[in-house]
């Protein structure tokens, strides 16, 4: 999940929720897999803006215009100045896919940095965008031709069989204002029945220090289903990272590191959209060799070797 912080810089955070194994029995009884989901048809001209969501808008276009300004938000995918080796390939893929930054505690998610195991899709993802009737047709066309490559881009660096739906989606990417966002539960629950109240109560109540986030559901380690929130409000490349980090964290690298660079996963928010570091870990973490439920300590052996392989570093 991204997040702007006091100093007005990006957080990587992620709620990989069901990732957390409080969670699995919370916040979903059974897993729930694709579904037939008809959703309302837009209006062809969006509402009136209430002021709400026209501060969010100007506050989200100051905040990116900074971050570039900054150096920041940068859309390279890394270079010269961005050097890593294999043994940071596997520091880094092990922190970030085998680690969950957050913890149910409570009824809440509290900043809690545990061990975890090694989470992914093994059936079709399917995913389907929504739109609130917020969203301009010609946003609405921009975002559909950004996640559509996207998505096939992702598929060809995992092998993961994935692609774009417009029914029994399982992987469901919403626009939403933060007026259609306070309003969205009975949306939220026709796509993920069974969801906890604890992920309603979250996406309802989105802070606006908080970008956009993804909940993916898992039985067994292996996911099942996955719910993006990006806000509409968002200017073109906000929009953009968001798409990037939240639908890579929902195919399993779910937390973040500061020692990766150069990386989305990562709380200085160097990097807005993929990286080529990036891309390696998402080939790990699908490679065959690799398997749903692994610990750390499991992995750790195989993850060096791959590692080593992708960057020609065996001996």
């Amino acid at each position: 999940m991204r997040r702007a912080t006091r100093h007005s810089a990006w957080r990587a955070w992620t709620f990989a929720t069901l990732a957390a194994g409080v969670l699995v029995a919370c916040d979903l009884a059974t897993a729930t897999g694709p579904r037939q989901s008809p959703l309302p048809e837009p209006r062809t001209a969006p509402p009136a803006t209430s002021r709400a969501s026209a501060d969010l808008a100007r506050y989200y276009t100051r905040l990116e215009q900074r971050q570039v300004a900054q150096g920041l938000l940068r859309t390279d995918g890394g270079g010269v100045d961005t050097p890593f080796d294999a043994r940071d390939l596997a520091r880094n893929f092990e922190r970030i896919a085998l680690f969950d930054e957050y913890t149910l505690l409570g009824g809440r998610f509290v900043a809690q940095q545990n061990e975890s195991r090694l989470r992914r899709w093994e059936t079709p993802i399917r995913v389907q965008p929504y739109f609130g009737d917020s969203v301009p047709l010609e946003q609405r066309a921009s975002a559909t031709q950004e996640l559509t490559a996207y998505v096939e881009r992702l598929a060809g660096i995992t092998g993961a069989r994935m692609d774009m739906a417009t029914t029994s989606a399982n992987f469901h990417v919403l626009f939403l204002n933060v007026d259609e966002m306070a309003a969205s539960e009975e949306l939220i629950r026709s796509l993920v029945p069974n969801v906890g109240q604890n992920t309603i109560d979250f996406i309802t109540k989105m802070p606006r220090y908080t970008m956009c986030s993804v909940n993916a559901f898992s039985e067994n380690d292996r996911y099942v289903s996955a719910l993006v929130v990006i806000r509409a409000e968002h200017p073109p490349l906000l929009r953009r990272s968001c798409i990037h980090e939240e639908i890579a964290q929902g195919l399993g690298l779910a937390n973040d590191s500061p020692t990766a660079r150069p990386s989305i996963f990562n709380d200085d928010d160097e990097f807005a959209l993929l990286t080529a570091q990036d891309e390696l870990m998402l080939k790990m973490l699908y490679d065959r060799r690799l398997t749903p439920g692994m610990t750390p300590a499991q992995a750790r052996p195989t993850v060096a070797r791959l590692a080593a392989e992708l960057l020609g570093e065996t001996s």
